[in-house]
Formats: C-alpha cells, structure tokens, sequence
C-alpha cells in the first residue's frame, strides 16, 4: 500500500472495481493511502500517524483508515454516542454540492461504534451549525479493527442515502464530479491532538470551517 503526502488542494478518489468488503481487513485495498495528517490548524507533525484511502464505484462511497496508536482510548457505546469527546477516533465529513451549507459527519472509534450527523450553516460566516443526530445514513456500514500497532477503520457510505439531504442538491458522482470535504482524527493519546488530512489556514472554527475543505475529486 503506498502512501501520497496530505498536502494537496484535490483529493483524488478512485474508481474501482473491486467487491469491497466491510471487515476492517485493508489486505484488498488497492487505491493509494494519503497522508500522514497533520495537526488540524497549524500542519504540524502527529505524534502518531494517520492514513486514509478513498474509493468508489456506481453505488457507494468507500473510505479506509490506518492508525497507529500506542494506547488506545475508548469503548463500545450505542449508535450516536458522542465518541468524539471522549474516544479516539476518525471522522469524514463530506459536502456533495461544495456550498458549505449543509455537511454530512461520520465519526467511528477503535470500537466500531459510529455517529451520523448533518450540519447546516445558522450564521454568515457559518461559524454557527445546527447539527441533527436525528440524519441517518440508510446502508451506513462501518467497522474498526484493532491490530498491534494500533487500528484500521472502513467505512461505507451508499449514495443513494445522501439524495434525502434537504437542499444538498445531491448528484449521483461521475468521473469529473468534485464535492468538498475533509477527513480526520481525534487522538486522545498522552497530548490530545486533532489531526486533518487537509490542514486549515484559519485558527476561528476548529474542524468545522467549509470554506476550507479539500476538493475530492472522482477520478478513474
């Protein structure tokens, strides 16, 4: 598995024609990792690494994670627990129209546990969200697998379950087709740090500034 650095303006994901199996086994992956992700608002280096893969076919969104942690932080709670105040953890937010009005966030822990929420602007700058655990993901698979050196997370995400979004303007990707969004990583280690494969310029919103989301882009 070879790895791409996370300094990039465009994400690529892609296409593949693999049947990709939810098990957090990364043995069948094939598209290349990027990383590693840096502290979220400065781009400083992790105390531990991150890697991400993206991929997809005609009807999902497939996202993979590679995380080395030393002490893993954590346990296995309900579905929409609010493991990210607590756990470690990684998490995708992806906004399919690129506006920055409404996004979808995903968030897994070591543990297989997983929240699905929507986020939608309440303020000019959207500094302020109104964000709603009641968005669901129909199809929403997710898994974490612990290894010796840390664990891996895969994610699943069907399109067909983001044309509920309200005003999201939703379309079925194709090659060509660029949304926006950004992956990361709350590591609760000795030093909590949180991590971005797309590093942020401003220091006012933490990880929920739009504006500067990375372009993913579908790609062959």
């Amino acid at each position: 598995m070879c790895s791409i650095t996370s300094h990039l303006q465009t994400i690529p994901i892609y296409k593949t024609n693999q049947k990709l199996t939810v098990d957090g086994d990364l043995s069948d992956w094939k598209t290349p990792f990027l990383g590693p992700f840096v502290i979220h608002n400065s781009a400083e280096k992790a105390s531990q690494n991150t890697m991400v893969s993206f991929a997809w076919n005609d009807e999902n969104l497939y996202i993979a994670f590679r995380c080395l942690d030393s002490k893993i932080t954590g346990s296995k709670q309900k579905k929409d627990f609010p493991i990210f105040k607590t756990d470690d953890l990684v998490e995708i937010f992806i906004d399919p129209d690129g506006n920055g009005q409404n996004y979808v966030e995903i968030g897994v822990n070591a543990f297989s546990t997983n929240y699905d929420m929507l986020l939608k602007c309440i303020s000019a700058e959207c500094g302020g969200w109104k964000t709603s655990m009641d968005f669901d993901i129909e199809g929403l698979e997710t898994i974490s697998k612990i290894t010796t050196e840390g664990y891996y997370t895969e994610i699943k995400i069907p399109f067909s379950s983001l044309e509920k979004i309200e005003n999201g303007n939703f379309k079925k990707p194709e090659i060509g087709s660029k949304w926006r969004g950004n992956a990361f990583r709350i590591d609760y280690g000795s030093n909590t740090e949180y991590l971005a494969l797309q590093p942020y310029k401003s220091l006012k919103f933490g990880f929920h500034q739009p504006r500067e989301f990375a372009v993913f882009e579908f790609v062959e």
